[in-house]
């Protein structure tokens, strides 16, 4: 089954961007899609994390030094006991917390297809596998249902998305896109 985009390519521009300067000091994170038969892998964070209560990708923050690859497979290793093969790095996602520079973040996001290893949650979150049309984009971030639909139609993509200081609501967005191959 291959996953078919809302939108093929689009670009919108809605959000007043931060100078290249300031996402120097973002910190800089992963999330990883794994799509098996048709299915996506979300996991729901626990309470009391950051994200907690909502449906998202695997991935975390990048440890001194580290990759961007090297911290995908090892947050998916953590967070689900799979080691994934092959990830492909699929974009990169800006955001922005209020006018408070110091909780901006830059997200390299990457989807994987082949793994190994026992599916299992951890004390991130509980694991479960959703078709397409049944992502729960309504307990997810705000931001997830204008990218994800890309990446599932197999797009590359670039945007910054800025959020209320709490995170609860996304204000404005840009949001770019190539289109590629579905999944």
């Amino acid at each position: 089954m291959s996953f078919r985009p809302f939108i093929t390519s689009h670009s919108y521009k809605c959000s007043p961007g931060r100078s290249e300067a300031s996402w120097k000091m973002a910190t800089e994170a992963t999330l990883c899609l794994i799509i098996r038969d048709g299915q996506v892998l979300l996991l729901l964070k626990s309470k009391g994390r950051f994200g907690g209560g909502k449906w998202n990708g695997l991935g975390g923050k990048l440890l001194p030094g580290e990759s961007p690859l090297e911290c995908v497979r090892r947050e998916v290793g953590e967070e689900s006991g799979l080691e994934i093969e092959d990830p492909r790095l699929r974009g990169k996602l800006r955001f922005q917390f209020g006018d408070d520079w110091s909780k901006d973040w830059v997200v390299h996001v990457f989807s994987a297809r082949e793994f190994t290893g026992e599916l299992r949650s951890s004390d991130e979150g509980s694991l479960r596998w959703f078709a397409a049309e049944d992502i729960p984009y309504s307990q997810m971030w705000e931001d997830d249902r204008h990218w994800l639909p890309l990446l599932l139609g197999g797009a590359s993509f670039s945007g910054s998305f800025r959020f209320d200081l709490g995170g609860t609501r996304l204000l404005s967005f840009d949001l770019a896109s190539e289109p590629g191959e579905p999944l």
